[in-house]
């Protein structure tokens, strides 16, 4: 009896490496955090199309919004490691980490980090109420009116509302933060007058600069923006080491094979190197990355140690 039970184990894990080596075999789940028609969400669908003519297997985006993308990093963390759950993260995946207690999970242990797909800085967008034309004058302006200068954001814990956050620790400023339910209202009581700042990219920022309805005084980036040549860095503006991104990238559970991160992270590179995908990012004010596995897990750990100083310096409310 003990001999068929072998035979019979054996025989099931030779099925299960044989359909591991033939990866993919059924369709892949690609899954997002937030609600059709964001950011994220677009260059989840244009790499997903590339991802299935290159893997030959059906991607799937599949949409799981909600408490701040937590609901579907955990889903992803807790699915089987096998290549057919995947997650394309942001930023909240670093900035959660601090940003809300008891997680359910953990960004650098229960994720395999696969490549870091795209990077768009963000921008410092002023009403045009405002009097100051750079960011040294904001700055002096902000001190002038301690507490009586406000900034919108997405949301707390996002990406402008922790530059608006860093911006008032490196510039020693006082101001209120106003927290909406996406981007879009953000923007539209930025345009209105009711917030003097925001933190924007520049896909959302560059139809309102050329309307003269946002003046946009710096780029949060290492170097200038090809579509905003003309807008100096935080750096060129007077404030060294202030970069702030929204970025994402793609995770697997936790011990995933090898050679299936291997197939996946070949996939992606191939995807986002091609020339429609880089036409749709920068159209967007965005740029592919395409870093290795272990170049990527070090960027999310150092954005996720950056985010934490910031966070606890700033007392920044998540709630």
């Amino acid at each position: 009896m003990n001999r068929i039970w072998a035979i019979l184990f054996g025989m099931l894990a030779f099925s299960a490496l044989a359909q591991d080596a033939n990866y993919p075999n059924k369709p892949i789940r690609l899954i997002v955090g937030y609600a059709p028609g964001g950011a994220t969400d677009i260059v989840a669908r244009s790499i997903a199309i590339k991802l299935q003519e290159t893997l030959g297997q059906t991607v799937i985006v599949e949409n799981r919004a909600g408490a701040g993308s937590n609901i579907a990093s955990e889903f992803v963390a807790r699915s089987a490691p096998d290549g057919y759950t995947l997650l394309l993260g942001t930023i909240a995946n670093a900035t959660n980490m601090t940003a809300y207690k008891n997680l359910g999970y953990d960004t650098m242990r229960d994720f395999i980090h696969i490549t870091q797909t795209m990077t768009a800085p963000s921008v410092l967008a002023l009403h045009p109420s405002v009097p100051a034309k750079n960011l040294r004058e904001f700055v002096a302006l902000a001190k002038q009116n301690p507490g009586k200068m406000a900034f919108s954001s997405s949301g707390s814990g996002g990406s402008p509302h922790l530059a608006g956050e860093l911006l008032k620790l490196r510039g020693n400023i006082d101001l209120i933060h106003v927290p909406y339910k996406g981007a879009a209202p953000a923007m539209s009581d930025l345009l209105g007058g009711q917030v003097q700042m925001s933190f924007q990219t520049a896909l959302s920022a560059i139809p309102h600069l050329k309307s003269g309805k946002l003046n946009v005084i710096a780029v949060a980036s290492k170097k200038r923006m090809g579509v905003l040549p003309n807008v100096p860095t935080m750096a060129e503006a007077g404030m060294a080491d202030f970069e702030v991104s929204s970025w994402n990238g793609l995770f697997a559970p936790a011990k995933t094979p090898a050679h299936i991160v291997n197939a996946l992270y070949t996939a992606t590179i191939k995807a986002i190197n091609t020339q429609d995908i880089k036409d749709k990012m920068e159209a967007q004010g965005a740029e592919p990355v395409g870093s290795s596995p272990d170049e990527f897990k070090a960027f999310v750990k150092a954005e996720i140690d950056k985010w934490e100083q910031v966070i606890i310096k700033s007392g920044a409310k998540m709630d």
